[in-house]
């Protein structure tokens, strides 16, 4: 019962807080980013004294001897996709909070945004295998459900097949909608469905890192344990050759990732556990933003 508390309690305040951001900075530049499918056929109605002549519908107009325009209204309702990694992996952090409780506080940010926006929001949980999907609905009560989905369901995978998730999105979601794909992207190869994704949805990208990740902290000798496979290692961190060698790789694997999402002209947003996301996710939309006035 107290767990249960517990749960209700860190749900409420992270709404509470994610509201607030929503209501205070990111609803506006949400809607003013992603856009909805364009424009929708409402009617046919009589031409009047300055209506665009391109609207004209000539075989109304050709059927009853008068002129008749097409009107349309522009469709802004988007579904909106998170993709979110369970794996055991994100629940490792070096700093005060896990990858997967900042990628969930994020996530919701998004999520409020979406339906302030009018927007429907599903949610696809990915470890190993499929968790789980929920398809896209309205409402706070949706959102809430999301949420605590997000910080606490219990994957039954560890590791993490980024493919075979991104395959059952391509299967399930088959109009185009916003994916929120985040991760920190320690899988193998996904880069087809990948493709097939960027091509289909507008894809956004959100990896989470931790600087432990990029940087071995000298302590000594200390044993090393992935999370994902139990495998260990004996390392000694006081060597340099260890510590270089552990950043070099860092740094590459990094490279990869942003070119892998560069070639597909997927956005990006690289989040850190030992910063505050919020000037990150400005920054994000602002680029955005330019982009597309431009």
């Amino acid at each position: 019962m107290n767990d249960t508390r517990e749960i209700l309690r860190k749900i409420r305040r992270l709404e509470l807080r994610t509201r607030r951001l929503v209501a205070s900075s990111f609803a506006g530049q949400y809607q003013s980013v992603f856009k909805g499918r364009g424009m929708n056929f409402e009617e046919v109605r009589p031409y009047s004294p300055g209506d665009e002549i391109r609207a004209i519908d000539w075989n109304v107009t050709a059927r009853t001897g008068e002129p008749y325009i097409k009107k349309f209204t522009e469709e802004r309702e988007m579904t909106v996709m998170i993709v979110l990694d369970v794996s055991a992996s994100g629940n490792f952090g070096s700093i005060e909070e896990s990858k997967r409780e900042l990628a969930a506080e994020v996530a919701a940010i998004l999520a409020f945004s979406a339906i302030t926006n009018n927007d429907k929001v599903g949610l696809l949980l990915f470890s190993d295998r499929v968790e789980l999907f929920i398809p896209p609905k309205k409402g706070r009560l949706h959102i809430l459900r999301l949420i605590r989905e997000m910080l606490f369901f219990r994957p039954q995978g560890k590791g993490t097949d980024l493919s075979g998730a991104l395959e059952y999105l391509n299967k399930v979601v088959t109009r185009r909608a916003v994916v929120f794909l985040i991760s920190d992207f320690f899988t193998g190869d996904f880069s087809k469905p990948l493709t097939v994704s960027a091509k289909r949805h507008d894809m956004v990208a959100i990896p989470i890192i931790d600087p432990a990740e990029e940087v071995l902290p000298n302590v000594g000798v200390i044993l090393l344990e992935d999370p994902e496979t139990g495998e260990q290692i004996e390392v000694d961190t006081s060597r340099r050759l260890t510590s270089k060698g552990y950043a070099e790789m860092a740094e590459k694997r990094s490279k990869e990732l942003f070119s892998l999402f560069g070639a597909r002209r997927i956005d990006t947003l690289q989040l850190r556990t030992d910063r505050d996301y919020l000037p990150v996710l400005r920054n994000f939309f602002d680029r955005r933003g330019r982009r597309i006035g431009s």
